[in-house]
């Protein structure tokens, strides 16, 4: 079945090899799949390149292929059609397999999405600029106007190159976005969900663009125009799956501990001005006071977010990562994710910022219950998150 997709993504991509001249081409055309390509594998950079690869290497005459860019020689498009499977055969049986088996494979996956979304870029810049380069405009549309000898291509590439690349980090961003979710999922139906509604994207961009390319553009913009929206929400999510991963993949819970009086964590929902996900310390200042300082994408002034001096809390000691919960509703909820370096640090935390009660939540919580119901105890009574 990823096959099929491969084959689909790059007939999407590349398209056909045209007979014709580049002064008989359309220019429209052109620019349209230049926006298709660019959202395409900006979706799926390591199957959207390997299969640019793949395509340009099996439609190029044999006598051409010493010219083919890096990406198109069997070197490049191989191991990364070969990856682009692995993963998929990851999906396919993650399904079946437990959670701590599958998140390490999850973690590998996100590094792989950063990298090949970096490789993607440098991919990129040659086939946009190739929109204006040797395409008729200048030998055509120009010589109308009795400026044959001037060459506007170059200025038009200074000038489409950095949107394209915008376009590409801004759709790239909520691609890489579903591989964070992933790994801080603990439901293997919700990872085969998300990856399948990210297929079924790509698949209708390949089925509009081979009907009308046109029509695959205007789908392609429209991408583009909400992945601009939610840019700020992306970027976040991709901040917290990068500390997430690193963790992760450098143990640095066996030769971490929590700081006396300031740690790093993440909003787990909207901390007054501060949105969800934003990255940030969690003061504990001397007058009992607790503040969240943060900077906006990271760069921008610091803010600050006061939390309520008469507010209760409670640690919660999850699977994966411990939370700061709020105990001050109908249910607790939770307020701040602390990266997984912090786990089994959570009675630590509580003294670092007068939080008394630790409790199991979430996956955590179910495994325990199930032990206990097995060993012959009853489950203690532990409010839901």
């Amino acid at each position: 079945m990823k096959w099929c997709w491969v084959i689909a993504v790059a007939a999407m991509l590349v398209g056909p090899v045209e007979a014709a001249s580049q002064n008989e081409r359309s220019r429209g055309a052109e620019a349209a799949k230049a926006v298709t390509t660019i959202t395409g594998v900006a979706i799926s950079p390591l199957l959207g390149v390997g299969a640019v690869g793949a395509w340009d290497y099996f439609t190029t005459p044999s006598a051409k292929k010493e010219k083919l860019p890096w990406y198109a020689r069997p070197v490049f498009w191989l191991p990364a059609l070969l990856l682009a499977g692995a993963v998929a055969f990851k999906d396919v049986a993650g399904a079946a397999v437990p959670t701590g088996w599958k998140k390490p494979l999850d973690v590998a996956e996100t590094i792989e999405s950063k990298v090949s979304g970096l490789v993607a870029t440098g991919a990129f810049a040659p086939l946009v600029a190739s929109i204006f380069s040797h395409s008729g405009l200048t030998a055509h549309g120009l010589n109308t106007l009795g400026l044959g000898a001037l060459d506007l291509a170059p200025l038009l590439n200074i000038l489409t190159i950095p949107f394209a690349m915008a376009a590409f980090f801004v759709v790239w961003l909520v691609g890489h976005v579903i591989n964070v979710l992933i790994l801080i999922s603990p439901f293997g139906p919700v990872d085969a969900a998300l990856k399948a509604a990210r297929t079924a994207l790509m698949g209708a961009l390949t089925a509009i663009h081979l009907i009308d390319p046109w029509l695959g553009a205007l789908l392609s913009a429209l991408v583009i125009v909400v992945a601009y929206f939610i840019a700020g929400w992306s970027f976040r999510v991709m901040i917290f799956g990068a500390v997430f991963t690193w963790d992760f993949f450098t143990r640095r819970r066996k030769r971490f501990q929590p700081a006396p009086n300031t740690n790093w964590m993440f909003t787990a929902r909207k901390v007054e001005h501060a949105p969800i996900r934003s990255y940030g310390k969690l003061i504990k200042h001397d007058d009992g006071r607790l503040t969240f300082e943060y900077r906006p994408w990271l760069v921008f002034p610091t803010r600050t977010v006061t939390l309520p001096a008469s507010a209760r809390y409670a640690i919660g000691r999850g699977l994966v990562y411990p939370t700061i919960l709020s105990l001050d509703g109908a249910k607790p909820k939770a307020i701040f994710s602390l990266p997984p370096r912090y786990r089994t640090h959570e009675e630590q935390l509580g003294e670092i910022y007068g939080i008394r009660e630790v409790r199991d939540v979430g996956i955590l919580k179910g495994f325990k219950a199930i032990w206990r119901w097995f060993a012959g105890g009853e489950p203690a009574p532990v409010p839901a998150v």
